[in-house]
């Protein structure tokens, strides 16, 4: 039998919600391409519910205590002390999200010696070492287009929010006042506008057409370029790299994956080739950018806003400098932890976990690092499989 520890963030501050907002959810037929939705051969929640945090553990625990796993449930995941770092040491499997990521760094994989699978709840999984997990033959996994859809809407509500000003005229109201001209000081319309999206794999296509219809000139970068009929389909502009993107456009939208190319891509001499007035919003991975060189943008007025949902690191500490610079929208990492998104995400998990135990091999579209755990499984590499893959364009 299997030891699951299982780090996901804290409850409400008000508790495990007794009720909802909604009564139902939508019901998906696939993603968009064609791939199907999690098929595990049950689930033990009621889509909707709240199960990314401590208290709702992803709808998992009747499942693998029902078959005699170990189940540890943990939202303490930093430092020496923490009830992960305690628990890693004989743990079989590890999961947790991106918005509340369990580092599975070469040191604490050394000190994990059952270690054999690690799961990404959500797509993501820059907070694992891939070296070290196959030099020690651990299998790394993510839902693929679990939670998709879900960032790109959220980047999109951001640009909207970044351009018409919406966060500060909403702050009006809250407090009393109907400061017009306050409000519409800074506020734009987006119509017309050259928005750009760096890397278009699942996330940054799906931002693309989502915002056709509000006829904007639509360019990208991606190191695949996508076909002639999509192009034509969306008028979109390619750019070969991210420097050429930056100066033709008026808002850019990050979507690409961490890795040496994009560390710190953003820095304060990309930032100054942008027009004066740009918007940058960043669902992908905090350390694309370099964060003193936004704040100093933001202040100076090279940057109009700054807006996204990704930090370094998860948690930040209470005096991130991104948590008060000038002209932000930043949330916590959100954009893919809907109760939408969850449901498919808890699905996902427990599907891998059906397949991992039964020995069946997992949907290639999940795997990140072959662990080469299963049968007729063959020596530990990466795959191509999940969304942060190189070029594909991460959460």
């Amino acid at each position: 039998m299997a030891k699951i520890l299982l780090v996901l963030y804290p409850d409400s501050v008000t508790g495990y919600p007794p009720q909802y907002a909604r009564d139902t959810l939508p019901v998906l037929d696939g993603y968009p391409g064609g791939q199907t939705l999690p098929s595990p051969s049950a689930t033990d929640f009621t889509p909707g519910e709240l199960l990314g945090s401590v208290s709702g553990e992803l709808g998992l625990r009747k499942f693998l205590e029902s078959a005699g796993h170990e189940l540890v449930v943990t939202s303490d995941k930093d430092g020496p002390d923490s009830v992960f770092e305690r628990e890693l040491a004989t743990a079989d499997i590890v999961i947790s999200q991106p918005f509340w990521p369990a580092y599975l760094t070469k040191e604490r994989i050394a000190k994990a010696p059952n270690l054999k699978l690690a799961i990404t709840a959500g797509i993501g999984s820059d907070h694992v070492d891939l070296d070290a997990a196959i030099n020690q033959g651990i299998t790394v996994v993510e839902e693929t287009y679990s939670n998709s859809i879900s960032v790109a809407e959220h980047a999109v509500m951001q640009i909207l929010a970044l351009v018409r000003n919406y966060l500060p005229s909403h702050e009006w109201v809250v407090n009393g006042g109907w400061n017009i001209a306050d409000s519409v000081e800074r506020a734009y319309d987006l119509e017309g506008m050259n928005v750009g999206v760096i890397a278009a794999g699942r996330i940054g296509r799906a931002v693309l057409r989502r915002l056709a219809p509000f006829d904007v000139h639509l360019h990208y970068t991606d190191k695949n370029r996508l076909s002639p009929e999509i192009e034509r389909e969306l008028g979109l502009t390619f750019h070969p790299d991210a420097a050429s993107l930056v100066q033709a456009v008026d808002v850019v939208s990050i979507h690409a994956p961490l890795h040496p190319e994009t560390y710190h891509l953003f820095d304060d001499a990309l930032i100054a080739s942008m027009k004066r007035g740009s918007y940058i919003v960043n669902t992908a991975r905090a350390e694309i950018t370099d964060r003193d060189a936004i704040v100093r943008a933001l202040e100076s007025g090279q940057l109009a806003g700054y807006a996204g949902d990704v930090w370094y690191p998860q948690p930040p500490a209470a005096d991130h400098p991104w948590r008060t610079m000038p002209h932000n929208g930043m949330t916590p990492h959100v954009s893919g932890s809907t109760l939408s998104a969850q449901s498919r995400y808890a699905a996902g998990t427990r599907e891998i976990l059906e397949d991992w135990f039964a020995g069946r091999p997992i949907r290639k579209e999940y795997l990140i690092v072959d662990g080469g755990q299963l049968a007729g499984v063959g020596a530990a590499s990466y795959t191509a499989g999940g969304e942060s893959s190189p070029g594909s364009g991460g959460q």
